[in-house]
């Protein structure tokens, strides 16, 4: 058994420590976070410990960070001096946007880096992460990291040249979709639907048109025009939205996040 570490528990280093213990693949988990309670709360969930980065550093043999680009050279400054100390291997697996492997090798002294993309519906074993394993990391290891993190969801390796444009879809698109449930839920509501019950058929109406896609392979346009009934509500609903540029609001959305600099 293993001893892992998170440096950084929000919304998706939380996430994934709390996949890392349904796999029972860790003896131990670290956690470590800049408000404390934060980690605390999630320690008492997966039964991990509560510690400070320099601990992680020194004891961790996975060390999963998981903090804001703009975080990362101060936090590796407080650690460097451990990581510099260490005669034993460790990986370093990386949720950081923007930093590439060789970067990453870099800045943690040449060790062996598993660059991962995960998305937030990773929280309920539901998510799809992209990885991508520097040249240093062993067949064992990459076979650990899979056992580690398969209570997550989908595992898919991804070309590293293909991430960020990938992540505009599936890293920022939860963001994107829960803003449309929201905005169908509010017509909704405005046509006399309870709020709640309108928030929870905007969601099962994604859950099972989504569900439809992957499982038949049909084009998204396809599923529209079935839909869409000579002289019905469907087509009047899609003229509005082609005349208010719906399509190309999020075909910008998706290039926009492209483009940002870290």
């Amino acid at each position: 058994m293993t001893t892992i570490g998170f440096i950084g528990t929000g919304n998706m280093g939380g996430a994934l420590a709390v996949a890392a213990a349904k796999s029972h693949k860790a003896e131990r988990i670290l956690l470590a976070n800049r408000t404390v309670s934060k980690a605390a709360l999630l320690a008492k969930e997966i039964g991990g410990i509560v510690c400070g980065n320099e601990t992680v550093a020194r004891e961790a043999e996975y060390i999963f960070i998981g903090v804001k680009p703009y975080l990362l050279q101060g936090m590796l400054e407080g650690i460097a001096d451990i990581l510099k100390e260490r005669k034993d291997r460790y990986v370093i697996v990386s949720m950081v946007a923007g930093r590439d492997v060789k970067t990453l090798e870099e800045m943690f002294f040449g060790a062996p880096v598993i660059r991962t993309m995960p998305n937030m519906p990773v929280k309920v074993g539901s998510g799809l992460t992209l990885y991508t394993f520097s040249d240093k990391v062993t067949e064992e290891e990459k076979k650990y990291f899979l056992e580690l993190m398969a209570p997550s969801g989908i595992l898919e390796e991804s070309e590293e040249s293909l991430m960020a444009a990938a992540g505009g879809i599936f890293g920022c698109g939860p963001a994107f979709t829960a803003m449309y449930v929201e905005a169908l839920a509010d017509g909704a509501v405005a046509v006399g639907l309870p709020r709640k019950t309108a928030y929870r058929y905007a969601a099962e109406m994604l859950k099972g048109t989504a569900g439809l896609l992957l499982e038949t392979g049909e084009h998204p346009g396809e599923v529209k025009d079935s839909v869409c009934s000579p002289n019905g509500s469907t087509i009047q609903g899609v003229r509005l939205l082609e005349e208010r540029g719906f399509r190309a609001a999020v075909m910008d959305a998706v290039i926009v996040t492209r483009e940002k600099k870290f």
